[in-house]
Formats: structure tokens, sequence, C-alpha cells
């Protein structure tokens, strides 16, 4: 009886990393072609570095909640099969919580990539463009997110856990993004018992059986101590 998880901007939140879509969320105060697309890397990747080492840095000093606890605790204990967890977030909160193998279908901001050789390292506390790849000594590194008109990771292996799962259940998540905004439907499609957890309605609500109200740090750990008794 596998579970998959899938979180957004809003499991972070409560741990200080603004969210995105939100009024006064990130993209209220930033344009997404300048920060957030190769054409704007191309055009200007002195600024793109400047935002995404503010981000990094914003994510170095946030320290996970109870929510992201209370998954961690879901994956190590659950005891009839897999808990896989997906997120759209690049804090990797998730994985200092404890979680184990997660699929960060967005990057990491603990992560650079060379936009030239494809090698991808732990990212230093500051990019700029002089910086040198440590595998082809080009100055070509960039953060290793993807960014909007890019494929995101891990799509075949987030396809078999849909597949398998017999829960589903996305929290924080606005339901905006392609492909995520369609998990839950094929998840549903393949049989899963369907959960969102989130402070609102999100534009895929329609598609869960089951949603549940609050803020994750309360409601993710009382769903998990549910599951586990």
């Amino acid at each position: 009886m596998d579970i998959v998880i899938l979180t957004g901007a809003g499991i972070s939140a409560e741990s200080g990393i603004g969210t995105f879509r939100d009024k006064g969320g990130i993209w209220s105060r930033y344009d997404v072609k300048d920060v957030a697309t190769p054409e704007g890397f191309r055009r200007n990747p002195a600024l793109v570095h400047e935002f995404y080492n503010m981000r990094r840095q914003v994510s170095r000093d946030a320290t996970p909640n109870a929510a992201h606890l209370a998954l961690a605790r879901l994956q190590a204990e659950w005891p009839r099969g897999k808990v896989r967890i997906i997120t759209q977030n690049v804090d990797g909160l998730h994985e200092r919580a404890g979680a184990q193998q997660v699929l960060d279908m967005h990057g990491a901001h603990r992560r650079a990539l060379c936009a030239g050789c494809g090698h991808r390292g732990p990212a230093p506390e500051i990019l700029h463009p002089e910086l040198p790849c440590p595998a082809c000594a080009e100055p070509r590194l960039r953060p290793d997110v993807v960014w909007f008109g890019e494929m995101p990771y891990h799509l075949d292996q987030i396809a078999a856990a849909l597949a398998r799962a017999a829960i589903f259940c996305a929290i924080g998540t606005s339901g905006q993004v392609q492909p995520a905004a369609g998990f839950a439907a094929r998840a549903r499609a393949a049989g899963a018992h369907t959960v969102e957890i989130n402070l609102a309605s999100s534009r895929i609500s329609p598609v869960f059986a089951q949603t549940l109200r609050g803020a994750a740090t309360q409601v993710v750990p009382d769903w998990v101590n549910g599951l586990l008794s």
C-alpha cells in the first residue's frame, strides 16, 4: 500500500520560505522572465545569480518544520509499503528533516549545474558568472533548478510511483504548475485515494476525494498520526 506525497511551497512557508503565487509572493516582486528562464540567464546571468544566491541563503537559514518532520517519520515508520515524497520545492528541507530519496522534480538550491558540460555538484555559497566549472573549467555554472520552459526531473520515476499509489496526498501546492498539477488526477485514475492538505481550496481541489484545511504544521502531523495509529 504505497503512499505518494507531493509537496509545494505551502509546506515550507512556516519555515520562513516565501511562496511564489500568493498575494505578496515572490513572483509579485520579481519578473519570472528575468530570473527563472534560460533566456533570462543568457541576457543577464549576474541578475539570475544574485536572485538565487539570495534564495539559497534563505533556504540555508531555514529549518524543517513539523510538517517536514512528520513526513520523514511516515516514510520511516509506514509498515505497509513505500512512501515516496515528490517535491516542487528546491529548499532541501525534506532531506534535512530526514526524508530519504526525495524526488526534487524542480531541482535543488544545494546543487549547481554546468550549462556547458552538464556537470552537477554542490553549489558554493555564492555563484557568479566568472566561476569556473570544476569539471570543464568553463565559466558556465548555473543553479541546478528547473526554469520555466525546461523539463522537470525524475518524470519516469514519478509516473511509476503514481501508478502504484494507494494513497496520493498533495500538500501546500497551488495546482497551477504542470505537470505536477495533473498528478492527483493520474493517481486517482489509477485507483488511489486522493487527499489535499492546504490552507484554502486550489484550482485542482475538485479532483480530491478528501480535503483537509489548515496550516501544514498542524494538519500534516495529525494526518500522519492517523495513518500510523
